[in-house]
């Protein structure tokens, strides 16, 4: 009798169907698990930096504006003391203004508001207060002087200026003294021009955002004639001609391009940097240290957001 011979058994290992994508092959695969935890690092990374743009627009901002007021403030009554203060577009050393120099203090009692004016309108002048718009004479002499000032951050000085109405008392102080305003208009983008000045005669038009607060539909601009003797002004320098197009209502600074480039480097830096040390050194001890580095970053970036973006908002 013949026993037939016993059959091999072969073991065969199963693979997984192959990705036939090409580029799957070369980029690696994230097991479920390790997808979750990226997208909650990614989760909480995007949190802390919004959260550190709020921050900025709604309670920083208008603390660091405080910050820059006070500081304005002490030097414009050193100037004041001294008579050194500015009487027009130069300075006592005949070269122009530097941007943000103090040039005036504008109070408006109907809306509570007192604030040092700084010389440019730059977005990044009105982060510190209102800004005198180069081309016009400074308040108190003859002519239209502008004043810029911002709606919604950065201490919102000029959040209120619908609130006015004709008759209302403007009075801003300058090297030259006091000078008094009464209310005569308030306009909206689409508005009437103001009737022309009379000769010898002066006018201070306050411009900023409004509606939205952060998305304005409008340009508010509140008209107000002078009621004291104007005061007489130094030769012009410069003329609206040679303003540049920053300096211009509803315009951003694009100087701010660098620092936030800067700012999102720094984010990815400090998001590698934390991601190794989550590894090393622990997933609790990271966080505590890199929510505030992620806030900090996020206060920064937003920062050179609000100079980017127009300089009434």
């Amino acid at each position: 009798m013949t026993i037939a011979p016993e059959r091999e058994r072969t073991t065969r290992s199963v693979e997984p169907p192959e990705d036939d994508r090409p580029v799957s092959r070369s980029i690696p695969q994230l097991a479920e698990p390790a997808k979750l935890k990226a997208a909650g690092t990614a989760s909480v990374v995007i949190g802390a930096l919004l959260l550190g743009f709020v921050a900025q627009f709604v309670g920083v901002s208008h603390l660091t504006e405080a910050r820059d007021q006070q500081l304005a403030m002490d030097a414009f009554r050193y100037d004041l003391a001294n008579a050194t203060a500015p009487v027009g577009q130069v300075g006592p050393d005949g070269k122009l203004l530097a941007a943000g120099t103090p040039v005036a203090i504008l109070e408006i009692p109907a809306i509570s508001v007192r604030k040092v004016v700084l010389e440019g309108t730059t977005s990044g002048t009105t982060l510190s207060g209102p800004g005198h718009r180069r081309d016009t004479p400074l308040p108190g002499q003859a002519g239209a002087s502008v004043i810029y000032g911002r709606q919604a951050s950065f201490g919102a000085p000029f959040a209120a200026l619908s609130s006015l109405s004709k008759g209302d008392r403007i009075i801003a102080t300058t090297g030259q003294g006091k000078a008094s305003y009464t209310v005569t208009d308030v306009r909206y983008t689409g508005d009437a021009l103001p009737a022309a000045i009379p000769s010898g005669g002066g006018r201070l038009t306050l411009v900023s955002g409004a509606g939205i607060p952060f998305a304005p539909n409008s340009i508010i601009r509140v008209d107000a004639s002078l009621t004291s003797a104007a005061q007489p002004g130094p030769g012009k320098v410069v003329g609206y001609a040679a303003l540049d197009a920053d300096e211009l209502t509803m315009e951003g600074d694009s100087s701010a391009w660098p620092l936030l480039v800067l700012g999102f480097i720094l984010l990815f830096v400090a998001l590698g940097a934390f991601t190794l040390s989550r590894r090393v050194w622990g997933r609790w001890q990271t966080w505590i240290v890199a929510v505030p580095v992620f806030l900090a970053v996020g206060g920064f970036t937003a920062q050179q957001v609000a100079i980017l973006l127009p300089n009434v908002l």
